[in-house]
C-alpha cells in the first residue's frame, strides 16, 4: 500500500509540474528571439553599470578618494542582428571633467559585423532595398537604424574595397605558385583580368584582379609586373594557361621570358575557329579538333590538326588561319607527358572560367556600372563568394610530375639555346 501511495504521489507531482511548464514552454516558443535579445540587452546594461560602479564606487555613498563620478547616460549604438540598435550607455567623468571610456563598451564596439553581414546578404542575392526584410526582427522597444538602402550600399562598398585592397597587397612569395590561369572578363566597356594561381599541392589562389580597357599587352604586362613585385619569382619555371589573347602572350614573354611555359586554352581555340565557319560546319570541326586534342602524342595531334587546316583552307581560309595561329601552344601540356587527368586540367582555362562564371552571375544584378573602381569592388565580392567553393585541381596528386616536367622542359630549352 505504501509503495502504491508513493507511486501515485510521484505521478501527481509530475503531472502538476508538466501543467506548469506547458504555458511557460509555449511562451518561450512564441517569443524566444525577443526573449533572448531582451535578456542580452539587459546583460550588456548590467555589465556596463558594474564597470561604472567599479570606477565610481557604489551609488549615493560618500568616497573622499573618488577618482571619477557618474555622468548620467547617453544613447549609444551597438550592432545586433545586422542592424544598429540604440542602447543606454553609462558615462563616467573624471575629476578633470573629461569622460573616461568604459572598456566593456569599447570591446563591444570594436567588433563591427555590420559590413560583413551586408556583404553576405548581397552575395546571396538580397537587394539593398530588401535588406531589412531579410533580417530577423528585434523587440519593438529597441530603436534600430542602418538598414536603409543607402546605409547597406555604403557598408557593401567599404567591405568590398577592404577585401580588394587586401588581395592587391597580399605577398605571394610563400604561396609556392607553379601554374597560373589567366583570362579576361568584360564589364560594359571595361575588362577585368583575373589571375588564378595553383600551388604545388593543387590548391587554387586568386592572385590579382586587374582593370583595363582591353586585354592589350600594356594592361597584361602591368598585371604580371604587379605579381612579380608582390613576390612571384620571374626566374622560376612556371606554366601559364591563357585564353589565347595576344596581349597576355606578349606580357608573359616580356616579364617571365623563356622560363615560362605557355598553354593556350583548347576550348577557346575551338570556339575561335568555328566563329569563322557557317553553323553547318561547327559540329564536324569541333569533333575533329576534339579527336586531335585527345591524342596521347603531340605528333599525332599536330598531324590531325594540320589535316583539318588543309581541308578548311580552300573555302574557309579565316578558320584555317585561326587554327594555324598558336597551334603548337595548344599542345604544350600534351608534350609534358603528364597523367591524363592533370593534362586535361591544364589544357583549358576552365578553372578560371568557373570563377568568371560566378562573377558574371553576381554582375547581372548591377544595372549601371559607374566606373572601374565599382567594377573591381564587385569582382572582389564575386571572388569572395566563388573562393568558398574552391576545390583542389583535378589530378592534384600528380602535381610533382608537373614540377619535374617543367624543369626538364626548360632545362632542355636552355641547353639548346
Amino acid at each position: 500500500m505504501k509503495k502504491s501511495a508513493k507511486k501515485e504521489s510521484g505521478s501527481q507531482e509530475r503531472t502538476v509540474l508538466a501543467q506548469l511548464m506547458l504555458p511557460l514552454a509555449a511562451l518561450i516558443r512564441g517569443d524566444l528571439r525577443e526573449l533572448v535579445m531582451s535578456f542580452g540587452i539587459q546583460a550588456i546594461t548590467a555589465m556596463l553599470e558594474q564597470e561604472r560602479t567599479a570606477l565610481c564606487g557604489p551609488r549615493y555613498e560618500h568616497q573622499p578618494e573618488r577618482a571619477a563620478q557618474r555622468g548620467g547616460t547617453v544613447r549609444g549604438q551597438l550592432a545586433l542582428g545586422g542592424r544598429s540598435v540604440t542602447v543606454p550607455r553609462p558615462r563616467v567623468v573624471g575629476l578633470d571633467g573629461r569622460e573616461i571610456a568604459l572598456d566593456t563598451w569599447s570591446r563591444l564596439r570594436a567588433s563591427d559585423p555590420l559590413g560583413a553581414r551586408a556583404l553576405e546578404q548581397m552575395l546571396v542575392g538580397v537587394a539593398t532595398r530588401k535588406y531589412e526584410r531579410s533580417l530577423e526582427g528585434v523587440p519593438e522597444s529597441l530603436e534600430s537604424r542602418g538598414t536603409s538602402k543607402s546605409a547597406v550600399s555604403r557598408r557593401f562598398v567599404e567591405a568590398t574595397a577592404a577585401k580588394l585592397t587586401e588581395w592587391l597587397s597580399r605577398p605571394l612569395a610563400e604561396l609556392d605558385i607553379c601554374a597560373v590561369f589567366m583570362d579576361g572578363l568584360h564589364f560594359a566597356e571595361h575588362v577585368v583580368l583575373v589571375a588564378l594561381g595553383v600551388d604545388a599541392q593543387g590548391t587554387k589562389h586568386v592572385l590579382v584582379l586587374w582593370a583595363g580597357a582591353t586585354e592589350n599587352s600594356v594592361a597584361c604586362k602591368g598585371l604580371l609586373e604587379d605579381l612579380v613585385t608582390r613576390g612571384l619569382d620571374p626566374k622560376r619555371k612556371r606554366l601559364f594557361v591563357i585564353d589565347g589573347s595576344g596581349g597576355l602572350r606578349a606580357g608573359i614573354r616580356d616579364v617571365f621570358g623563356k622560363r615560362a611555359l605557355v598553354q593556350r586554352c583548347q576550348k577557346h581555340k575551338m570556339e575561335n575557329v568555328v566563329s569563322h565557319l557557317p553553323k553547318s560546319k561547327h559540329a564536324a570541326v569541333r569533333a575533329a579538333m576534339r579527336q586531335a586534342y585527345k591524342s596521347t602524342k603531340v605528333d599525332s595531334a599536330k598531324r590531325l590538326l594540320n589535316n583539318l587546316i588543309r581541308s578548311l583552307e580552300p573555302n574557309h581560309p579565316g578558320a584555317a588561319g585561326s587554327l594555324r595561329e598558336g597551334l603548337d601552344e595548344t599542345l604544350t601540356v600534351m608534350g609534358l607527358g603528364l597523367p591524363r587527368t592533370l593534362e586535361r586540367s591544364f589544357s583549358t582555362t576552365n578553372p578560371v572560367e568557373n570563377l568568371n562564371g560566378s562573377l558574371r552571375d553576381l554582375a547581372r544584378r548591377v544595372k549601371r556600372w559607374r566606373d572601374g573602381a565599382m567594377i573591381l569592388r564587385w569582382a572582389a565580392a564575386g571572388v569572395l563568394e566563388a573562393s568558398r567553393g574552391f576545390r583542389r585541381l583535378k589530378g592534384h596528386k600528380d602535381m610533382p610530375k608537373l614540377l619535374s616536367a617543367l624543369g626538364d622542359h626548360v632545362d632542355a630549352q636552355e641547353e639548346a639555346a
